[in-house]
């Protein structure tokens, strides 16, 4: 996407830009309904009527009831250099950068021969120190803020806003909440939760299941076939059903690990610190009681089985059934 020499202090290396990330979103193209016919958009003058060739077409400010014309050309030669050049100013810790700031990510390769051991080195030093080059550089007519980092043996570029577009949640939320009271259980419970809840990062193991349904319906349609719609949105909770809610969602996540294991949780809680060959042993009988786990399918909603479907691969998921889902899953297991 952009060749450039990147640089720091008096070293200099010349690199390619590669696009790090992919799209799997289905495209549709526009169509007259009742028809076949495609809908095109023209560069079309607005006066006249009449379309008009991309080489006819240049860049206007509006200045105030008159517009300043530009030419691409024109943009290019206020930035000489600079659009050929990544200079880092300097290095930052990775965890001074707040997540809000980054946006788009890329890869760095080396652009010729007898650069590997300059790029090397860089890649090296940097995921050592555990730092990120700061810069910034011009690419297709915009100026971009950059943190350069180091990862897996090779170099990553990433797109960060600049510091006047990261808006200010107080201007854009005029109901937040600060820290609005809680009772002691409720933020008790609220913790168990996310304990409960708590997984290592898989991220293979997350599917954009929406576009797998669009695939699943335009496959539907294509056979005259229909596709089940999904579930309602769950309702809010309220502040009155709040303890009763977190209460349940606590049972539900661990539910399915053990039959009773909500007991043998509180159990375990109770007795805390009272000797440890006591509690290993509800722990590890609760581990190894599998038989429950067809029964407790019966009990779960079409998303939850969904989500054990993805997670074992369950080939055709997408357009299935709540009742071919248990099926399925009891099959996996």
């Amino acid at each position: 996407m952009w060749a450039g020499n990147l640089s720091f202090g008096l070293v200099s290396l010349p690199v390619g830009l590669y696009t790090a990330t992919d799209s799997h979103t289905v495209h549709f193209h526009q169509l007259q309904r009742g028809t076949s016919d495609r809908i095109r958009n023209r560069r079309v003058n607005e006066r006249t009527g009449e379309e008009v060739e991309l080489d006819d077409i240049v860049k206007g400010y509006d200045a105030g009831g008159e517009y300043v014309l530009v030419e691409p050309k024109e943009l290019d030669e206020i930035a000489p250099g600079r659009s050929q050049s990544l200079e880092i100013a300097g290095f930052v810790d990775l965890d001074e950068v707040e997540p809000i700031f980054f946006d788009r990510t890329y890869y760095l390769g080396p652009r010729g021969k007898g650069f590997e051991k300059v790029y090397s080195l860089m890649e090296q030093a940097l995921a050592k120190a555990g730092k990120a080059g700061i810069a910034t550089f011009v690419m297709r007519q915009h100026e971009y803020l950059v943190a350069l980092k180091a990862e897996d043996g090779l170099l990553t570029l990433h797109t960060l806003h600049w510091a006047d577009e990261i808006r200010n949640p107080k201007d854009e939320i005029d109901n937040l909440p600060g820290k609005a009271k809680a009772s002691a259980k409720e933020l008790h419970m609220a913790e168990q939760l996310i304990e409960a809840l708590s997984m290592q990062w898989e991220p293979d193991r997350f599917h954009d299941t929406f576009q797998e349904k669009v695939a699943a319906l335009i496959q539907a349609k294509q056979a005259g076939e229909t596709v089940e719609k999904a579930e309602p949105a769950a309702e809010p909770t309220g502040a009155v059903d709040l303890m009763e809610a977190l209460r349940a969602s606590v049972d539900r996540a661990r539910g399915p690990r053990s039959a009773g294991g909500d007991k043998a949780s509180t159990a375990r809680g109770r007795t805390a610190g009272s000797g440890a060959g006591h509690e290993k042993k509800p722990t590890g009988k609760k581990r190894v009681h599998s038989a429950p786990k067809k029964q407790d399918l019966g009990n779960l909603t079409k998303a939850d089985l969904y989500k054990k479907a993805a997670a074992a691969n369950v080939p055709g998921r997408s357009h299935m059934t709540r009742e071919d889902l248990v099926d399925a899953l009891k099959h996996a297991s």
